[in-house]
């Protein structure tokens, strides 16, 4: 058996399949599989929350951003279109790449270089024109998250200190990067439960039967983690 084969088999020997862990215990339990894998670098903790919702109905939706408490570890790349004042605002809060005609340009170009992006509302023209290249990448502004807005030196502080943004996906799945396998089990669990507890008040009204479905955390290269949504329902009725 391959070396990678026998250290994902060690770390899934650790995890009951059948079990449904509370919060405490799952992480906790992560950081075991992380040791019992011991990779070179640094992985991602995900989470992915099933919920009983069909998006493909807009008032079925679930959509929203959070910025995460200990953040998510990694480093954002932010770009941000905007004019004059707005535009020196971004400059000083920290933005990796600020414009505005000549910004849509280099991006038409082939420019990527970039996690986020931010616009001022009079910059949206310009920025619409992006929507085929931003747009299935993920990146296309949204008053919504609170990429589209006015307060761009808020708006990069939390692209900067950890805000994720997430969507349901066609079978009502959330995926959302939520920390790094070097985090402290209490710091993991206090991202999931800032994030969670948003998804949880973002309910659609029209959504039937049962909202939450299912939750799992993994690492890039372990293996997934059943959450016991008990919880998480109780600090929500």
């Amino acid at each position: 058996m391959p070396k990678i084969a026998k250290k994902f088999a060690a770390a899934s020997a650790l995890v009951d399949r059948n079990k449904r862990y509370t919060i405490a215990e799952g992480f906790q339990l992560l950081k075991k599989t992380v040791d019992a894998r011991a990779t070179k670098f640094d992985q991602t903790v995900d989470v992915a929350i099933n919920l009983g919702v069909d998006p493909k109905h807009a008032d079925q939706m679930v959509r929203g951003a959070v910025v995460l408490p200990h953040g998510t570890g990694a480093t954002v790349r932010v770009a941000v279109f905007a004019k004059g004042e707005k535009a020196s605002e971004a400059e000083a809060s920290g933005a990796d790449v600020v414009g505005a005609d000549d910004l849509a340009k280099r991006i038409e170009g082939g420019f990527l270089d970039f996690d986020t992006v931010i616009a001022t509302p009079d910059m949206m023209g310009v920025v619409g024109r992006l929507g085929k290249v931003l747009g299935p990448r993920g990146l296309m502004p949204n008053p919504k998250v609170g990429t589209v807005t006015m307060d761009v030196k808020k708006a990069v502080a939390d692209a900067k200190g950890g805000k994720v943004e997430f969507r349901a996906e066609k079978a009502g799945i959330v995926h959302v990067k939520m920390g790094k396998s070097s985090f402290p089990a209490d710091k993991l669990e206090a991202n999931f439960n800032t994030l969670v507890d948003l998804v949880m008040k973002l309910k659609p009204a029209t959504a039937k039967g049962v909202y939450l479905k299912g939750i799992a955390v993994s690492t890039t290269m372990g293996p997934g983690i059943k959450i016991d949504t008990n919880e998480i329902l109780a600090r929500h009725r």
